[in-house]
């Protein structure tokens, strides 16, 4: 149901943007999230949309993501500025539509 794309490996202070595809009109989906889970640490929320763009991010995030819809091309995207290495992390888009579902996850590194 939904594809992610768009990891890799970037410095410090650069930028990457995910996109997470779904082959299904995007709109039905009540909310959508960007999870991240890195080595040795818990799932976190990175940040969610949901409804008329009712928007949230994690704490860590302050400022330096941006979490939009295209709804022309059913994808769900999450720009990522000024990453840290601390941002390294396999990152899932999530879709809930009655159940959730899950994308099968994008690598980022950030390292020099």
């Amino acid at each position: 149901q939904l594809q992610a794309c768009g990891g890799g490996t970037v410095q410090p202070g650069g930028s990457l943007r995910l996109s997470c595809s779904t082959t299904r009109n995007i709109l039905g989906f009540t909310a959508m999230a960007w999870y991240r889970l890195a080595p040795g640490k818990e799932r976190e929320l990175v940040a969610s949309i949901a409804g008329r763009d009712y928007i949230n991010y994690g704490d860590f995030v302050k400022g330096r993501f941006t979490i939009s819809r295209d709804i022309a091309k059913n994808t769900l995207n999450l720009q990522m500025n000024s990453l840290k290495p601390e941002d390294t992390a396999v990152y899932y888009c999530k879709g809930k539509r009655g159940y959730d579902y899950w994308g099968q996850g994008t690598l980022v590194t950030v390292s020099s």
